[in-house]
């Protein structure tokens, strides 16, 4: 017990003294906190610019334009007489959609005609499309109905009985998990458990590996393998508890993010989390030994960490070989339990099996870790013993 206490000391040192370990895992953390969250803070977007090219000029195109502009996710910047200005406009950025509002808009509409307006939007960036054709056609539908339902009530049918003709199955829309229907509610969480896995990768693996010298390896407290890492793990659970308190605790209350389930439930897996994240650093650092190589493929892993995640690209989309590669990966299996756990409000029991997956990564890197570094303390051994012959 001594022995892994020992190490647990050392370990804990270790990330305070070893410079890139102590910026990693203390200095990042602190940074990211505070700056990764400001770009989602006003959570949705709100008043995207529009233009709008108007061929009728009647009071009903002009009450159209003037819902639209009212909408909160369209702001009708300004108005054109033909199109050439209104691509003009869309090209230099200064508007994301030209609505285009066709001659005798008015006469068709009165006439009961069908009078489509059209909707050019920008599609390259599908936060900006979705709030523009999703305001549009809701006061299209909105005015259409209404008009249709003036039109029988004009011909003598009740008003009820008009009212449910011109829109006979009206949708009650209820944003389940995700009330203001805004990015920051879909992406932070995940993302912030993404910011602790890089970061705990990367410092374990800085430490394991600037630390592992002949002369700062008899420094260190003998200690068998497995009490070694038992040891280590137990350090680095110190040093990422109050990060995952800031990262899942107060940044979700700051950004108002809802949260339906108790933080005891989060450590159930964030616990299993640690061990699996910092034995995956320990294996690799004892595979790779030099601390420039470990940073930059760890760093380099950032990237399909997040898109394997299962939630930049939707996980039903990811071909299955891929996602039996991405179980290996623990952040696949914390986000999922932790997010539905957290922001969703399931029960231990629904996520029972992410949470048997992150305690057998943790114990498949672990025990990986032992044997590499169990081998490589074997040969150390041998060559003092060979050297020890020599010189007798």
């Amino acid at each position: 017990m001594s022995g892994i206490f020992g190490v647990m000391t050392t370990a804990l040192r270790n990330v305070f003294t070893v410079r890139p370990a102590f910026t990693t895992m203390i200095l990042a953390v602190i940074v990211y906190a505070a700056l990764y969250p400001q770009p989602y803070l006003n959570e949705a977007l709100r008043n995207v610019p529009i233009i709008v090219v108007d061929h009728d000029g009647t009071a009903s195109s002009r009450d159209l334009i003037r819902r639209i502009d009212a909408t909160p996710d369209v702001a009708v910047a300004m108005t054109q007489p033909d199109m050439v200005s209104a691509e003009r406009a869309v090209h230099a950025r200064e508007v994301s959609g030209i609505l285009v509002i066709p001659q005798y808009f008015e006469r068709d509409v009165l006439h009961g005609r069908a009078s489509p307006i059209a909707l050019y939007a920008d599609a390259s960036y599908f936060l900006i499309y979705q709030r523009v054709s999703g305001a549009v056609n809701g006061v299209a539908r909105t005015m259409g109905a209404e008009v249709e339902a003036a039109r029988l009530i004009g011909a003598g049918v009740d008003t009820g009985l008009a009212t449910a003709a011109s829109d006979p199955m009206p949708l009650t829309a209820i944003a389940l998990f995700n009330p203001q229907g805004g990015y920051a509610t879909y992406v932070l969480p995940a993302a912030l458990i993404l910011i602790l896995q890089q970061t705990l990768l990367i410092g374990v693996g800085l430490i394991e590996t600037s630390t592992n010298s002949p002369a700062q390896k008899q420094q260190e407290p003998q200690a068998g393998a497995i009490q070694t890492l038992l040891g280590k793990w137990l350090a680095y659970l110190i040093i990422e508890t109050p990060a995952f308190v800031l990262y899942l605790i107060i940044l979700p209350y700051l950004c108002g993010i809802p949260r339906l389930g108790p933080f005891i439930w989060v450590l159930v897996l964030a616990v299993p989390f640690i061990l699996a994240v910092s034995g995956l650093a320990m294996a690799v650092a004892a595979a790779m030994r030099d601390p420039l190589a470990v940073q930059l493929a760890l760093a380099a892993c950032g990237l399909p960490f997040f898109l394997l995640a299962g939630f930049a690209w939707p996980n039903e989309a990811i071909p299955e070989g891929v996602k039996m590669f991405a179980i290996f990966i623990p952040s696949t299996s914390a986000i999922d339990g932790i997010v539905r756990v957290s922001q969703m409000g399931a029960m231990l029991s629904d996520v029972r099996s992410q949470v048997l997956t992150l305690w057998g990564l943790a114990l498949l890197y672990g025990a990986i870790a032992v044997a590499i570094n169990a081998r490589r303390a074997a040969g150390y051994r041998a060559a003092l013993a060979r050297s020890a012959t020599v010189a007798d």
